[in-house]
């Protein structure tokens, strides 16, 4: 799967968003050995300084441990897994609302909208 970084951001910052959806969506199950710091760098198409960088990151918030030897591996806390999957849906439906109410639609009439067209999926 392509990263598709952009100069527009820090790359670290959209690599920790990159691995962090790949944890909590499921690609890097709990416990799982990370690739190599060279290996995703290369994957990436980055410098492994940037790759470790976003690593490093990912250890500080606790998605990521090392072990001395073993390489790194995502956590096993499943409630932390949860909660960083759950905060980030929050920002999204934030972002998500608030770009909606600056094109003029009331939370009323976005959720009348969103059912419309979850009705829509389902009939067809």
């Amino acid at each position: 799967m392509s990263w598709n970084l952009n100069s527009e951001r820090p790359i670290y910052a959209q690599i920790m968003e990159r691995i962090t959806m790949d944890i909590i969506s499921g690609i890097y199950t709990p416990g799982a050995k990370l690739p190599s710091v060279r290996d995703l760098a290369q994957e990436a198409g980055v410098n492994p300084n940037t790759m470790q960088k976003a690593l490093s990151e990912l250890e500080r918030t606790g998605l990521l441990f090392s072990q001395r030897t073993s390489g790194r591996f995502i956590t096993e806390d499943l409630a932390m897994i949860e909660k960083t999957k759950h905060d980030l849906a929050s920002m999204q439906i934030r972002e998500f609302l608030e770009k909606m109410e600056r094109i003029g639609f009331t939370k009323d009439t976005i959720i009348e909208l969103m059912e419309k067209i979850k009705n829509e999926e389902e009939a067809s």
